[in-house]
């Protein structure tokens, strides 16, 4: 099972102001740990919103609006992308974060094609299955 790992932005995130070394030092064991253990696939972190744009669309029009935007308790600072054998194992994972100051992690399971039953049809499996190597190539490039 695939889980994407949350992080909610906070205000020192949306202000721009980065970890100490310790901290950095701490999340690079953690991250270590994950690595190590086969959990992680991928993880990052997040520019605050003020660099970042949202696009809704409405029909076939587009609209875009420039950051910051207002409500931190619904941007994401960073994410983690796991592979684990449970929910449970994830928890269990994401309860030894080294996370300390009220941070907000939301754990999502990611859809895998069998999710999708009978409207994944064999082209569309195909299709996936041959981007997903492509991005591999392209991960492994750079």
């Amino acid at each position: 099972m695939r889980f994407m790992v949350i992080v909610k932005a906070s205000k020192d995130s949306e202000a721009g102001v980065m970890p100490s070394e310790a901290q950095l030092t701490e999340m690079g064991a953690y991250n270590d740990a994950l690595v190590k253990a086969g959990v992680m696939l991928d993880g990052e972190g997040l520019h605050p919103s003020a660099k970042g744009v949202r696009v809704r669309f409405d029909g076939k029009a587009r609209s875009v609006t420039d950051g910051p935007f207002s409500e931190t308790k619904e941007l994401i600072a960073g994410f983690w992308m796991w592979q684990v054998r449970s929910k449970e194992e994830a928890i269990e994972w994401l309860k030894r974060a080294p996370f300390v100051d009220g941070e907000e992690v939301e754990l999502r399971q990611v859809f895998e094609m069998e999710d999708f039953g009978a409207a994944m049809t064999p082209e569309l499996r195909e299709q996936e299955e041959r981007q997903r190597a492509e991005l591999g190539q392209l991960k492994a490039r750079g």
